[in-house]
């Protein structure tokens, strides 16, 4: 049951919302470049203001306050973005080198072990010994931290040298991943 109060605030919110979603929505998609992300981000700020909307309707320019949380949700989806692809470029930022008469039995064998390996310790071994990033390349394209690299990749290392029975587990690794990778092969 609303009250009067309520009754009188959603209306307002109302026609404050009718007024000014198209202009909200143009701005998102000015600052984005993404159409089709603008009108999301106009909805998701009006939903904000929605929530705060006692505070808006009182201050001086609620239309300014408004642009500023399009502005501000905006700014984050761009960040997101960047953040994604960095990570992507950092997948794809070594090209594979080509190899004379590859092993193809030991290619088998290393990407079944690392298959056995759960994700994140799979991802920081391929990421660290196959693709050669740094700790914080990889603890950046993982979005953990350099410590959790070092650990799941430790860890991982030495469950391949138990699964695959060899000291030269990286190098294997290394040699795999390049192989399979020519072959279009890929460690899951």
């Amino acid at each position: 049951m609303g009250t009067v109060v309520d009754d009188a605030a959603s209306a307002e919110f109302h026609a404050f919302f009718e007024r000014h979603y198209a202009e909200f929505a143009r701005l998102a998609h000015l600052l984005t470049g993404e159409a089709d992300a603008a009108d999301d981000l106009a909805a998701d700020a009006l939903l904000a203001l929605w929530h705060r909307w006692d505070r808006v309707r009182a201050a001086d320019h609620p239309v300014a306050y408004a642009r500023g949380v399009v502005a501000n949700l905006a700014r984050s989806r761009i960040r997101g973005a960047v953040r994604e692809r960095r990570r992507i470029s950092l997948f794809w930022s070594q090209r594979a080198e080509q190899t004379e008469n590859p092993d193809v039995a030991g290619v088998v064998d290393v990407q079944e072990a690392l298959r056995r390996l759960p994700f994140r310790k799979r991802a920081c071994v391929v990421l660290r010994h196959a693709f050669d990033l740094s700790e914080k390349d990889t603890a950046l394209a993982l979005g953990v931290s350099v410590g959790t690299v070092k650990s799941q990749t430790s860890k991982g290392m030495a469950e391949l040298q138990r699964l695959l029975g060899a000291r030269d587990v990286p190098q294997k690794v290394q040699a795999a991943m390049v192989r399979g990778g020519e072959s279009g092969g890929r460690a899951r």
